[in-house]
């Protein structure tokens, strides 16, 4: 039966591991020509491995770097003559108060979250354009509420959607749909490469993953929503209510996100 997606080039930035591996074996399922990318070869050479037959293009990209992502973007236009989706999944958290955090943290987590989708829509918009594709952005429900202990975090999901919802503005007449998705909590490898104060990955996380939604099924979600040229995605019951008492009851919302992630005055989540 003909899926949306097949025969179509979905670029997906950091889909070695995670929410990205999910959407790059599900866009396979669907017989999409896929090109991912990472910081990890032999991850991606896994996924050859585990995709022999696909049409499967990786490259190792930091996202972080300008000219990695021209390249990459470059490399996947050549290899498919063109891209009809581009999924900037690419990101990285932190885990430290302001107070005792280094800048560096700072800067990292916005070249990677922040930059790395500037740079990866920036290079790929030529040829969306020409196809009136469209470019998601995997945000964070950080995006919509600032998080304590992810300063940073927050505030490269913030400009991140605040970029999108811009350039979707600047695209409406180009035919090109830009939407941007907030998974909430889902099971990822994010947290356990989250950087503590000293801009060092953390190796582990406090949060309780068998309580939240599988990599597999957010994937679906997001990709029903880019067939549906949907503007926003907000997954789990627990994203929905953040988003909404952020909007419409903000005082109370800051009361219960510092109930969330402090006890006895000491962050612990």
């Amino acid at each position: 039966m003909y899926d949306f997606f097949s025969g179509k080039v979905v670029v997906v930035t950091g889909g070695s591991e995670g929410i990205g591996k999910a959407l790059v074996d599900l866009l396979i399922a669907k017989g999409a020509k896929v090109a991912t990318c990472g910081r990890n070869h032999d991850k991606l050479y896994k996924l050859h491995v585990e995709h022999p037959s696909a049409d499967l293009y990786t490259k190792v990209t930091d996202v972080s770097s300008e000219n990695d992502c021209r390249s990459f973007i470059e490399a996947a236009i050549k290899n498919f003559g063109g891209i009809d989706v581009l999924i900037n999944n690419a990101g990285i958290s932190m885990r430290a108060l302001l107070k005792e955090a280094d800048t560096e943290v700072f800067r990292r987590v916005m070249d990677i979250n922040f930059y790395g989708t500037v740079y990866c829509s920036k290079y790929a918009l030529p040829s969306i354009t020409e196809r009136k594709g469209t470019i998601v952005g995997v945000s964070s429900i950080a995006g919509y509420r600032g998080l304590p202990g992810r300063s940073g975090y927050s505030a490269s999901k913030f400009a991140v959607q605040g970029f999108l919802e811009a350039i979707r503005t600047e695209l409406m007449g180009d035919g090109v749909n830009v939407m941007w998705v907030c998974p909430g909590f889902t099971t990822s490898n994010i947290r356990n490469a989250a950087l503590n104060k000293d801009a060092q990955s953390h190796g582990e996380t406090p949060m309780d993953e068998g309580k939240m939604m599988p990599a597999d099924v957010c994937a679906r979600f997001i990709l029903r929503a880019i067939r549906k040229r949907k503007r926003t995605l907000v997954l789990t019951f627990t994203g929905k209510r953040t988003v909404f008492l952020q909007k419409f009851f903000p005082k109370l919302a800051d009361k219960l996100v510092r109930k969330f992630f402090f006890k006895d005055g000491e962050l612990v989540k």
